[in-house]
């Protein structure tokens, strides 16, 4: 009688070193030309959020005849402010319940009349926070 020996093949130490060494070699070709796009992701994020905002701040001028003054801020495109006639208000001109705050977590800026426009500026201080910094997200074009 035969004995049947039951041989389980499993990869070997070689093989193994052979695809970790292929996926290295694809991380090194394909890494470089990611890195750096979620920045500009946010980037073009925010700079959608601020033409939603000035949607939002065009209609809020047509039913009210004004832009909201910078103490009124953006939040008056969401909550009726105080002091305006009756039926003058048709809000909430965004879809949110909440202020808007850009993607790195803080509440858009927002000033009325503006600096750089006559009517408003609305900006977000990008990534490292700073404002006047180059990585601002403007409502204006900026001067390079």
């Amino acid at each position: 009688m035969t004995i049947r020996r039951n041989r389980q093949r499993g990869f070997t130490f070689l093989e193994i070193m052979f695809v970790v060494v292929i996926i290295g070699v694809l991380l090194a070709i394909v890494g470089p030309r990611l890195a750096g796009k979620s920045t500009e992701a946010r980037k073009g994020t925010a700079k959608a959020d601020i033409r939603n905002i000035k949607v939002g701040l065009a209609q809020f001028e047509m039913h009210v005849g004004r832009f909201p003054n910078t103490s009124e801020g953006i939040e008056a495109l969401i909550e009726e402010p105080s002091g305006l006639p009756d039926d003058q208000w048709d809000g909430p001109y965004l879809d949110t319940d909440v202020t808007p705050k850009d993607p790195w977590g803080a509440v858009y800026n927002y000033r009325s009349p503006g600096e750089h426009s006559k009517d408003y500026d609305i900006w977000s201080s990008g990534p490292d926070g700073q404002e006047g910094t180059e990585d601002d997200v403007t409502s204006w074009t900026k001067e390079k």
